[in-house]
């Protein structure tokens, strides 16, 4: 390949610069003279660790753009005493090229409260960023695009929910961690995926609401006798899958195994053959080693995933969410170099979104020592 070329004749290959020139020099990604990083033999000393264990996710002939990125983030992260936390529905090259962690939101957002980083950036969307400044209150906690947001989160109010409370006196509120700090600060508990029907059955009521999302409700449901008083939220990314789309997979590809999130539609999740949270779908891989598998999430998690399971086939449903692609390497490296977009949450929505959590962990340690 022309890329393959390039580097064996030791060329510099130039990344595209961003709108704004980058602000800090960096030793190991040195600039070109139109500013823009370049992909010297020091880059490609520096990184060629990280793309051995990506290569066959990340096309070779991309490369040479990530690599002078992901070599002055890594060295800046260090200077800033910063660590990433990369949700599972980034790209392979920010999932494995600067994430210090990776995995679901809630437990990024421990990871980064158990660390003595000054600096935490989430690659992820704003709600993520948030539950991570209510567990690090006294640390910097920055989103790259603060524009990444949630059609899920972005379905209710700490309003709606006040209003749900009024229409529904004494009836205990549950709500996904998939929402922004001030709902989570009106709930009574929070959940996950993987939690939810353990949440809501240790609340001990008839009746619990439940939000913001409707189709995780409706899994829950059926999973409990405990009623569940419905929001009607959804994600956008899961929504989109249909029956149809499960039956096809089935069909061109026989004996595939399918695993789908609960963010999914019933009538999705009755067709698959197992239904999990994000972390739920890596165990189930690695317990059954199927041969041939599908995700029905966002179709960055497929890459990742392959990362993890190279003797797997994955089979790439091409869902994308259009909030998370919002955080790149470029982003990234501006938001270390100038400390912004800072994420603010304010002194009593913390405490209301920290109450609702602590309870809920609070569940899965009396779990724990039953």
């Amino acid at each position: 390949m022309a890329a393959s070329a390039a580097r064996g004749a030791g060329l510099a290959m130039e990344c595209a610069p961003s709108q704004d020139a980058f602000l800090v020099p960096m030793s190991t990604a040195a600039q070109t003279g139109n500013g823009a990083l370049a992909f010297t033999p020091e880059v490609e000393r520096a990184t060629r660790g990280i793309y051995e264990q990506v290569r066959h996710v990340i096309p070779e002939v991309e490369w040479p753009v990530h690599a002078p990125l992901i070599a002055a983030i890594n060295e800046l992260k260090r200077e800033r005493n910063a660590v990433i936390l990369a949700h599972n529905y980034q790209t392979p090259e920010i999932f494995y090229g600067v994430a210090d962690y990776r995995g679901d939101s809630l437990g990024l957002a421990q990871e980064g409260a158990r660390t003595d980083a000054d600096v935490i950036v989430m690659c992820g969307v704003r709600f993520m960023a948030e539950t991570t400044k209510v567990l690090s209150p006294d640390k910097t906690v920055l989103l790259p695009d603060f524009e990444a947001g949630c059609s899920l989160a972005a379905s209710i109010t700490a309003a709606d929910v006040r209003r749900l409370k009024a229409q529904h006196p004494g009836v205990p509120v549950v709500c996904y961690v998939n929402a922004y700090a001030d709902v989570r600060a009106e709930a009574d508990i929070c959940c996950t995926s993987a939690n939810a029907v353990k949440v809501v059955e240790s609340l001990g009521a008839d009746k619990v609401i439940f939000i913001p999302d409707g189709y995780l409700g409706r899994y829950v449901a059926g999973q409990t006798d405990v009623e569940i008083i419905l929001w009607e939220g959804t994600c956008e990314v899961h929504e989109r899958f249909t029956p149809q789309d499960i039956r096809e997979f089935r069909q061109s590809r026989p004996g595939v195994h399918v695993i789908a999130h609960p963010e999914c539609s019933p009538a999705v999740l009755r067709e698959v053959d197992f239904v999990g949270s994000t972390s739920g779908m890596i165990s189930h891989i690695e317990a059954e080693k199927p041969d041939e598998v599908v995700l029905i999430t966002e179709c960055s998690m497929s890459d990742n995933v392959a990362v993890k399971f190279p003797d797997v086939e994955f089979v790439r449903p091409c869902n994308l969410c259009p909030h998370m692609k919002r955080i790149t390497l470029p982003n990234i490296l501006r938001s270390l170099q100038t400390l912004t977009p800072a994420i603010e949450v304010a002194p009593e929505v913390v405490d209301g979104a920290r109450r609702s959590l602590e309870r809920m962990l609070a569940v899965g340690r009396a779990s724990a020592t039953a």
